[in-house]
């Protein structure tokens, strides 16, 4: 499977994992072409660079910007490039303007005539409610029952908004209220996968054997 429309620097190689096959990118192919200090980048900057590789299509990431990253050095004049995640984690603070964002693209979409329904987060996002609860109750064994019940009230507006979201935009996701933290949803519902992406389908989720069994909460 075909993971780039470009493969400039020819660093696209084929992994075997049992009896499937990947394609990926080997940063050891592009510092033989480019530079021999590549090892030298901060771990950070490698995994953008690896991310450019993948990514390249002549428009979005070209080659200048893959070579201008692997040639970077402290002090170097800046350059702005590309990222593309395989999914994006949110918390309600952050999600809830994106999301009304999309909406409103959404709408203007429809007055000019055009399909609404064209307008989606370009990759998977997450949304995990974990920033709205206050302790209005507490040393009771009914405390937090208490508080998740002034929670919807107080947030009731906010909440019917993005229920609506998660049903009316494809590649979006939310974690309902009194699930946990999203680093901890993070951590405990999706750490079983890493992710494929098809250019003829998509991003695919491939499970990882891990410890335990995990349920994804459902709103």
């Amino acid at each position: 499977m075909a993971i780039s429309a470009a493969n400039s620097f020819r660093t696209r190689d084929r992994l075997n994992v049992g009896a499937q096959a990947f394609d990926i990118h080997r940063l050891e192919f592009l510092e033989k072409q480019i530079s021999d200090s590549m090892t030298r980048l901060p771990f950070s900057l490698r995994i953008l660079l690896e991310n450019l590789l993948r990514n390249e299509d002549g428009r979005f990431v070209r080659a200048e910007d893959i070579r201008a990253l692997a040639e970077w050095k402290p002090g170097c004049t800046e350059k702005e490039i590309a990222f593309m995640p395989a999914r994006v984690l949110l918390q309600d603070f952050t999600g809830v303007p994106a999301i009304v964002d999309l909406a409103a693209m959404r709408e203007a979409v429809k007055k000019m005539g055009g399909n609404p329904k064209r307008i989606n987060p370009l990759f998977p996002a997450e949304l995990v409610i974990d920033h709205s609860v206050q302790v209005d109750n507490f040393g009771s064994v009914n405390a937090f029952g208490l508080n998740a019940a002034l929670e919807f009230q107080r947030n009731a507006e906010r909440y019917a908004f993005l229920r609506w979201g998660q049903t009316a935009f494809q590649n979006f996701k939310v974690v309902p209220p009194e699930t946990g933290i999203c680093h901890q949803v993070n951590w405990n519902i999706w750490r079983e996968w890493f992710a494929e992406c098809n250019r003829a389908i998509g991003w695919k989720r491939i499970p990882i054997r891990w410890w335990g069994r995990i349920r994804t909460p459902r709103w």
